[in-house]
């Protein structure tokens, strides 16, 4: 008897150990790429949530599809192109990108009729439709974006951009996870709705914002919202987010570490249940 329960216990282990891996395609944009690139983020941030999950959830093995500042369009126009995998996860993060550059949302129907690239809607179709050719049975969760403060790219102060606060080209950000929840809703999958339900807002994205005073030039720590109509002038002002202002981002819209905790937290719980 002692012999048998050895032996089963031995057959656990081997297959424990032989058990295939789950494999992860993250499809996304900047926030996605920065985990293969913290040394861009100035060092600031030291692992991206792809890296965290699969600390969390070791059997699952990542491939990061992140490219820099890409929309959700420019993902479906290139789809074909960007050696995609099958895989037994995979997760879109976009959104954020396409707010800013004004990408048209266009209606669930966009995504029905498959209408092409020229709405967020239409371009999910492309992206997912690819998804399922490569596996149909493949578990699909999408990510909305998160909300953001005023960005300032820690690289290129010229590289700036208001925060969600206010709308771009009469679309506000919000708009934009709310498309990506009604496709999630319709085509029953998973969601990551960062946007709404991550506890990361504008209250916390910055601890401040420092800038010029316009009264006096001195330099003065501005939290939110009170930044908001304080010029910065990025021909002649310092980077306005010193290590110290450092909360949910880093520079008002890519996560610190803080921040990706929180993403890895919510993607662990939806993928224990996948």
């Amino acid at each position: 008897m002692i012999k048998l329960v050895c032996l089963a216990t031995a057959i656990a282990a081997i297959v424990s150990f032989t058990r295939k891996p789950i494999t992860w395609v993250a499809i996304g944009d900047s926030i996605t790429y920065s985990n293969e690139h913290t040394n861009e983020t100035g060092n600031r941030v030291t692992k991206g949530y792809m890296t965290r999950v699969t600390e969390k959830l070791p059997g699952i093995e990542y491939v990061n599809k992140g490219f820099n500042g890409w929309t959700s369009g420019g993902i479906a126009d290139n789809i074909e192109k960007l050696e995609l995998t099958k895989a037994d996860v995979y997760s879109v993060f976009l959104g954020t990108n396409d707010w800013w550059q004004g990408h048209p949302i266009g209606t669930l129907i966009d995504y029905k009729n498959n209408t092409g690239i020229k709405t967020v809607f239409g371009s999910y179709r492309i992206i997912i439709n690819k998804l399922h050719s490569l596996n149909k049975a493949a578990a699909i969760i999408l990510i909305t974006p998160l909300q953001r403060a005023d960005f300032v790219y820690i690289n290129d102060k010229k590289n700036n951009a208001w925060g969600s606060y206010k709308a771009k080209n009469g679309q506000t950000l919000a708009q934009f996870a709310d498309a990506i929840n009604a496709i999630a809703a319709y085509e029953h999958f998973a969601v990551a709705d960062l946007y709404n339900n991550s506890g990361i807002t504008l209250n916390n994205l910055v601890k401040f914002k420092r800038l010029k005073n316009p009264s006096t030039g001195v330099y003065t720590n501005y939290p939110y919202p009170a930044f908001i109509d304080i010029p910065f002038n990025p021909e002649t002002d310092e980077y306005p987010y010193p290590t110290d202002a450092i909360d949910m981002t880093y520079d008002g819209l890519h996560p610190s570490d803080k921040g990706f905790t929180v993403i890895t937290d919510m993607l662990v719980k939806l993928m224990e249940k996948l």
